[in-house]
């Protein structure tokens, strides 16, 4: 399977990577798919892949939550090491292209008292509620190159009695 198949196949697709690079083939070694599942169960369990419902939660935890992707994905690529070469090629775009412009924006927001405000609070959920699918196509690609079941939906399927 070429990378890009498998990019679009998860809804990464718009991530910028190198177009030759799109071509080559994507063959997950034992190390990245060992560095997928300790991610993909990092994402499966907090709120980046979770809803929030209006009355739960704080908008500084979420935020927090989602900030500590970056050192959580740092230390299982030096855990890892070199092996993990087609993990590392998925886990830097997403950080830098989809939750760092997420994660810069309300840090700083939130260093201005942002959270003080019902109104941006609200922005900030709205956000959140527009990062989450993408974050979520992330979490099934993670247990893809994981080679395990994906459970992203598992509550959503339950509540709707699936």
């Amino acid at each position: 399977m070429k990378r890009r198949d498998f990019l679009e196949k998860w809804g990464l697709s718009g991530l910028k990577i190198n177009l030759g690079f799109l071509e080559t083939e994507f063959a997950p070694k034992d190390p990245d798919r060992a560095a997928a599942w300790e991610l993909y169960v990092e994402l499966l369990t907090r709120i980046t892949t979770q809803s929030l419902a209006p009355e739960d939660g704080d908008e500084k935890t979420a935020l927090d939550s989602i900030h500590a992707i970056f050192p959580l994905t740092r230390e299982i690529l030096r855990s890892h090491g070199s092996g993990c070469g087609e993990f590392a090629k998925l886990a830097i775009p997403v950080l830098n292209q989809i939750i760092r412009p997420f994660t810069a924006k309300w840090h700083r927001s939130a260093l201005a008292g942002a959270f003080d405000d019902p109104n941006q609070c609200k922005l900030f959920r709205k956000e959140l509620s527009r990062l989450q699918p993408q974050l979520r196509d992330y979490t099934r690609a993670l247990a893809d190159m994981a080679n395990v079941e994906d459970l992203t939906s598992l509550e959503e399927e339950d509540q709707r009695g699936e």
